[in-house]
């Protein structure tokens, strides 16, 4: 819970501010643009909400915090509204999560609703708003995870939902020998028609992506959409086992289409595959430079 008295200097006068115990993760910027931005290295309210609509992104961006480090000064009237939208939409049947773990420095998790089983992509925090509105969406067949970086809180959903883990046997740690499905190799994993694997090792040795329907890539951190850049890319300063093995799995990852890159950190993008290609390329030339 976020402390008035811990408020940053740098947040505008009104209702909405954020306090020091700010990590810098980024989801309150991406969330609510208009709301939040980086001032001194932490996140900082620059502008209060001027409408229903900025208001409930901002409350979304509090309620997603990893550190509970946005808070209001009045208590939120609205604040049951706001935890019923959660899961949030992004296009077709694929939604955000919310509710960051601190621990997977407030990556991004995401749920695919399938006939077949709904897929949760990567760990949100068990938090009783969200598990009560997976139960009324149907509940979680699979909880994929990308990588070591990004588990949180997967045993608790695992214990509650019954749903099979699958992550990659080259990124098991104390936490996570128990998933049930333990990937292998770096031939891509059909899991379902409409649900491929690929190992795209890098970052961590054992990171994979998920291509869904050959049009939404969650990308864990192996790429994502820099502002600055104005491409896709990926982290060289958070490259934790090789970049040269990176490279080679950006170029494999070029080869596939998709239509939406659905990061755990950094941002979203979209476009047609053409466009897509293109930014491809232009993450190969930014990751061989």
């Amino acid at each position: 819970m976020a402390h008035l008295k811990q408020r940053r200097s740098e947040n505008i006068s009104g209702d909405f501010f954020v306090d020091s115990s700010c990590i810098d993760c980024d989801t309150c910027r991406w969330m609510a643009p208009e709301v939040f931005d980086r001032q001194q290295g932490q996140s900082a309210v620059y502008q209060q909400p001027r409408d229903t609509i900025a208001r409930h992104r901002a409350m979304q961006a509090l309620l997603a915090c990893p550190t509970a480090s946005i808070g209001t000064v009045e208590k939120p009237h609205d604040i049951k509204e706001v935890q019923a939208q959660f899961p949030l939409p992004i296009a077709e049947n694929v939604y955000h999560c919310g509710y960051h773990a601190e621990n997977s420095f407030g990556a991004a998790s995401y749920l695919i609703l399938r006939p077949e089983g709904n897929v949760l992509v990567d760990s949100p925090r068990f938090a009783p708003p969200l598990v009560k509105r997976l139960e009324a969406l149907g509940g979680v067949r699979y909880l994929y995870l990308t990588h070591q970086d990004d588990v949180a809180d997967h045993a608790k959903f695992q214990g509650h939902f019954q749903c099979d883990r699958l992550l990659h046997e080259d990124d098991i740690t104390t936490g996570t020998q128990a998933v049930e499905i333990k990937l292998s190799g770096q031939t891509p994993y059909q899991l379902a028609p409409d649900l491929l694997i690929i190992p795209v090792p890098g970052h961590t040795k054992g990171h994979t992506v998920l291509l869904y329907q050959n049009k939404f890539l969650f990308s864990g951190d192996h790429l994502a959409y820099s502002e600055r850049l104005q491409h896709l890319y990926a982290f060289r300063d958070a490259c934790w086992y090789s970049w040269a093995e990176l490279i080679k799995s950006m170029e494999k990852l070029a080869t596939y289409d998709f239509e939406w890159v659905l990061p755990g950190h950094g941002r979203r993008f979209h476009s047609d595959r053409a466009t897509m290609h293109q930014q491809m390329q232009k993450c190969l030339e930014y990751v061989h430079h």
